[in-house]
């Protein structure tokens, strides 16, 4: 039985109307975590049914990792003097794809630096050729901060960039590259990187053009409380206007640099926070709990509080640890083990299957 501290905002959770920014941090800061995940536990029942959980397959593929964006957070990237700089060939590209490809999973996520050496002409060239190759494959790839580098570099709209791509196969866009919508943060981890406005204006345009995609937020750092609300409020008004996003993803940073300052946020809190976020998202669909990052344990419980989707398993480029079918019972297994039916969806969410 809930509280009745919290009958107002509790009142309104219930009623299915929209929390305040405001509310969400009394919710944070003041409430009980087991009475606000029960609260966002049954919005998750109502909005994609009480008995199933999903997850997909996919590889992503590290075409390069050298970048001129200098996070001060990312271990990955490396400037393009340093011996350890890449660029994958395009034999290499279709070897990668080919490697999950014939074992049936037909998506890849294409991820790698903003290299200012690569022109368009590139990433054209490299989506015409796995497409042609492999045309029933999805390929997600491209943040809003690498198609405002493309735009910049090519002297080209932002539009422009978007149109060709699309052409070439592009299929759908991550949310990756946001982070914190903060300017002071943007200050402190990325200032190289587009603004909030920017992120925001070039994912609106993304999803004008029909390449729909996911959303997160990163947090665990030095932003305050309300900068993560208030990310969750900007992504919320976006989505007002587009309904763009096909899912939510809430990540904690991971120490990559000693130069970068991380909180550790305890578990419970980061189911917390994932309630509230399915709580306050009440126009996106599917919230996704990272299995990668933050465990199987907490995979199954965020399954109970507002989470319907573990976003796992991954093939990464660097290592194809096992075949798909021991991935893919990996899945269900953990899923079956958290008390629900696994179901198989694509990027999308638009293919789901028993």
């Amino acid at each position: 039985m809930l509280g009745n501290k919290y009958t107002t905002i509790y009142q309104k959770i219930r009623n299915r109307d929209r929390i305040t920014v405001d509310e969400a941090i009394v919710l944070w800061e003041k409430a009980p975590w087991l009475e606000v995940c029960q609260l966002a536990h049954e919005i998750r029942c109502d909005k994609v049914g009480k008995d199933q959980a999903s997850y997909t397959l996919f590889r992503i593929i590290n075409y390069t990792n050298i970048c001129n964006i200098n996070c001060v957070f990312c271990g990955f990237y490396t400037g393009k003097a340093s011996k350890k700089g890449y660029v994958l060939s395009m034999a290499q590209i279709l070897e990668k794809t080919q490697e999950v490809y014939q074992q049936g999973v037909k998506q890849i996520f294409l991820q790698g630096g903003v290299n200012p050496d690569l022109k368009l002409d590139f990433y054209i060239n490299m989506l015409k050729d796995i497409k042609a190759k492999y045309s029933d494959l999805h390929i997600r790839a491209f943040s809003p901060v690498e198609i405002r580098e493309f735009s910049r570099i090519n002297n080209l709209s932002v539009e422009v960039v978007l149109d060709e791509l699309k052409q070439a196969g592009l299929d759908s866009v991550p949310g990756a590259g946001a982070e914190i919508l903060s300017l002071r943060m943007r200050e402190r981890m990325s200032p190289k990187k587009c603004s909030p406005l920017e992120w925001l204006q070039i994912m609106e345009q993304c999803h004008i053009k029909g390449l729909r995609g996911s959303c997160n937020i990163v947090f665990g750092s030095e932003e305050t409380v309300e900068e993560r609300f208030y990310h969750l409020e900007l992504l919320r008004t976006l989505q007002d206007k587009t309904s763009g996003f096909d899912s939510f993803i809430p990540w904690v940073f991971q120490q990559q640099t000693k130069k970068f300052v991380v909180n550790f946020i305890p578990r419970h809190m980061y189911l917390k926070f994932l309630a509230i976020s399915r709580i306050f998202l009440d126009n996106i669909q599917n919230i996704e709990v990272s299995v990668m990052v933050l465990g199987q344990d907490i995979g199954k419980l965020a399954l109970h509080v507002g989470a319907n989707d573990i976003s796992s398993p991954v093939f990464e480029e660097n290592v194809l640890e096992s075949h798909s079918v021991g991935k893919e019972q990996e899945a269900i297994q953990l899923i079956q083990e958290a008390g629900f039916q696994a179901k198989y969806r694509n990027f999308t969410y638009d293919n789901q299957k028993n």
